[in-house]
């Protein structure tokens, strides 16, 4: 498989603060990688850095062999990087249909773009239901939901997901990560984020533990599911 995003050395500073200290990651073309750790160990401040919304202090980002540590937030999103972020962020006052096409804002064609729609409305029937309605008013689950459909609207290459988990009762987290096996089964490339470990590794092909901007441990998703320090450290057992 071909490697299409490759961290080399990253840092990144909030001020004074080091948020990333030198974190080496390659996900490859097709595959599912998970990058896990508890709260504050860095991995959202990762994702904004691939994403281009956090400065990179040291070393590099590169996609399909291309240095892009420089290149601004939407000329990734041009060459295929889309990020579902942290807490949704879907825009309230707006209808989910609209929320949906904003996914698209890069794109031309509008069969294509209708088509595209539909399938996200497929995978996710309650949004297609809820499409005339303001963003705001669905629920925690549903707002998930249309953030990871936003971010398909671009066609990503690489799918970036940020804790799609968080703040959800344990039969939406199942729905959610049925659709994310989904997604890979149907050749998306995922780079997911996650504070749980054991959800996240149990579906990854390959996995990073990441402590205090450090990464410091990487295998195979289930060889991490079965190591005692992560067991020990994250899964509570």
């Amino acid at each position: 498989m071909a490697t299409l995003l490759e961290i080399s050395g990253l840092t990144s500073h909030y001020g004074r603060i080091q948020a990333v200290k030198g974190i080496d990651v390659t996900v490859q073309e097709g595959e599912l990688v998970a990058l896990v750790g508890a709260n504050g160990a860095g991995k959202t401040t990762l994702l904004r850095c691939i994403s281009g919304v956090q400065p990179v202090t040291s070393g590099s980002v590169k996609f399909a062999g291309e240095d892009i540590t420089r290149m601004s937030p939407e000329g990734r999103v041009a060459l295929g990087i889309s990020q579902s972020p942290e807490g949704r962020q879907v825009f309230g006052p707006m209808s989910v249909e609209d929320n949906l096409r904003l996914g698209a804002y890069r794109r031309s064609g509008a069969a294509a773009i209708k088509a595209d729609m539909d399938r996200i409305y497929e995978m996710f029937p309650i949004l297609h239901k809820k499409r005339d309605l303001p963003a705001g008013t669905l629920s925690g689950g549903q707002q998930q939901m249309l953030a990871i459909g936003r971010a398909l609207m671009a066609r990503p290459r690489v799918l970036l997901l940020d804790e799609p988990s968080m703040g959800l009762a344990p039969l939406l987290v199942a729905e959610i990560f049925r659709t994310i096996v989904t997604l890979k089964e149907a050749g998306t490339t995922i780079f997911l984020v996650e504070q749980n470990a054991n959800a996240a590794l149990a579906i990854a092909d390959r996995g990073y533990v990441l402590e205090t901007g450090s990464v410091v441990l990487t295998d195979q998703g289930q060889a991490l599911l079965a190591n005692e320090k992560v067991k020990e450290a994250y899964l509570g057992l």
